[in-house]
């Protein structure tokens, strides 16, 4: 027997996520916030992850899925041909730490890692060069971002910028210990 239902569906399945409200509610992004968070003292209000010396690991704001890191060099430059050998390699050490930290902390098992240099490349921030560290796990590409165009991301940044310090916090211990 044919069910009588009728559109909209009496219980529609509902996507809850009222900590996005963050993306639609600024209207005047800061165009230079990388050279900001380089700059700050404080981590957490701009999502830092930890430093070295050349770069920081910092949450990506707008991110394309859960852990989304960005490794920003110190310095303002605008392509990776500008970065000294010292500093190329300080960001690299960012990119390869942010990837065992998103593996242990949120369990990736793959990672899409780039930089878009150039607007006419896709770069959002075209002055200020950083390499994209996006984890990835199988299946994650579900129907909402097929058929709806849009990404869903499960977890707060703040509470996502908690797992990965822990995570780093096991890694230096483990560090320390085998150092």
């Amino acid at each position: 027997m044919e069910e009588n239902i009728k559109f909209p569906k009496d219980a529609l399945e509902r996507l809850w996520a009222p900590w996005r409200v963050e993306y639609f509610e600024v209207r005047d992004r800061d165009p230079d916030f990388l050279q900001g968070a380089v700059n700050s003292s404080d981590d957490a209000a701009h999502l830092v992850v930890t430093r070295n010396d050349a770069a920081i690991l910092m949450l990506n704001k707008y991110p394309y899925s859960a852990g989304h890191l960005m490794a920003v060099p110190r310095r303002k430059v605008s392509s990776l041909t500008a970065l000294n050998d010292s500093e190329k390699l300080g960001l690299i050490a960012l990119v390869e730490l942010g990837q065992r930290l998103l593996a242990d902390a949120l369990k990736a098992q793959g990672f899409n890692v780039g930089m878009n240099i150039g607007a006419c490349a896709g770069a959002g921030v075209p002055d200020h060069l950083h390499i994209h560290i996006v984890p990835r796990w199988p299946d994650d590409v579900n129907f909402i971002t097929v058929l709806g165009g849009v990404r869903v991301i499960p977890e707060a940044l703040t509470a996502v910028r908690e797992r990965l310090l822990a995570a780093l916090q096991k890694e230096q211990s483990r560090s320390e210990v085998s150092g």
